[in-house]
């Protein structure tokens, strides 16, 4: 059997992506179980934070969140086993049962996703009825999934869009129940000409009160002109995100290198505000988390099958194109979310 790997090179260096051919499963431990793999979702590997944890190494496996027979699930964090392969072992308290509606690409396509909406929406800022959420980039994978979980918890949906198909995709997006055609998105604020004030119109559409709970897609550090990617150009600065949240607001960041100067502090202490930082791998380093996190896949399952989540998918792709996609996932140009189909 072949499998895909990430293979780490000097560095500065880009990453390349390989197969290897695999030699028979090792003998099945107690609470292991063989996957038979239908689907894998391909994601952004972030080998810096691997360094960190002391999970590095010359060979990464590729591809964590799969579907298969029997079971479905995500692999942990340090896994060897690469879900790019037909066969896998798993322990079992990464897998839960897939509903027969639901198909393979689809959950193996939202289990990230999903984790990450929950960590932020759940666990982070406790979202509820009569709250405004404010969700950056809400055209991608991940804030499409959060948009639907904020929507169906009776949360009030602001987004940001950073193209005109974003924008049409957003005001497209609709409940599941059939007769109810409001948009699940009250406000979608296209941000790609630079001329939109996200903070102005977000006070606009709450009435001068500010979101409760904002989920940014990263955020600029620095001034315009130290900004040097185009996507960079459309980020809020963190000064707007600080204005614009209400009064004992929740601030979820996916910024790991976020700093506030002594003003922003200030601000933040005014409004009884919070920040928190997205790692939705926390699920993964933390053993004690086994059974939250085994509820949060449950449910992501439920949701798919109910139609409350229709993830953001792009066409399934077949094994032998799964290297390239990875190369374009690794470099942060797929907008939409990539699933290998076995």
């Amino acid at each position: 059997m072949k499998a895909l790997y990430c293979q780490q090179n000097s560095p500065g260096e880009e990453m390349t992506f390989v197969f290897r051919e695999r030699e028979n499963l090792p003998p099945t431990r107690d609470n292991d179980v063989k996957v038979q793999v239908r689907a894998c979702a391909l994601s952004w590997i972030d080998t810096k934070l691997l360094s960190e944890i002391k999970l590095e190494k010359e060979l990464l496996p590729v591809g964590r969140e799969i579907s298969g027979v029997v079971l479905e699930g995500i692999l942990p964090l340090d896994s060897e086993e690469s879900g790019l392969c037909e066969v896998i072992l798993v322990h079992e308290h990464y897998l839960v049962r897939k509903p027969e509606k639901v198909c393979w690409v689809e959950a193996a396509g939202a289990v990230r996703d999903g984790v990450r909406a929950y960590t932020a929406l759940h666990y982070l800022s406790q979202v509820s009825p009569g709250k405004t959420v404010l969700v950056m980039d809400g055209a991608s994978p991940f804030g499409t999934i959060a948009i639907q979980l904020a929507q169906h918890r009776g949360a009030k949906v602001i987004s940001t869009a950073y193209s005109l198909e974003d924008k049409q995709y957003l005001e497209r997006l609709r409940p599941p129940v059939e007769g109810l055609r409001q948009p699940l998105v009250a406000r979608v604020i296209d941000v790609s000409n630079g001329k939109i004030d996200v903070a102005e119109s977000c006070l606009e559409e709450t009435g001068g009160l500010g979101v409760d709970i904002v989920l940014d897609a990263g955020v600029k550090l620095y001034s315009a002109e130290d900004e040097s990617t185009s996507k960079s150009q459309l980020l809020p600065h963190k000064h707007d995100i600080i204005a614009l949240l209400g009064v004992g607001g929740h601030w979820i960041t996916t910024e790991k290198n976020l700093q506030l100067d002594p003003p922003d502090s200030h601000s933040l202490f005014l409004k009884g505000a919070t920040i928190s930082f997205l790692n939705e791998e926390i699920w993964n380093l933390s053993n004690i988390q086994q059974g939250k996190y085994l509820s949060i896949l449950e449910d992501i399952m439920e949701k798919l099958s109910s139609s409350v989540f229709r993830p953001q998918l792009d066409e399934p792709i077949p094994l032998y194109e799964a290297k390239v996609s990875m190369e374009i996932v690794q470099k942060n140009q797929a907008r939409k979310r990539q699933v290998i189909q076995f």
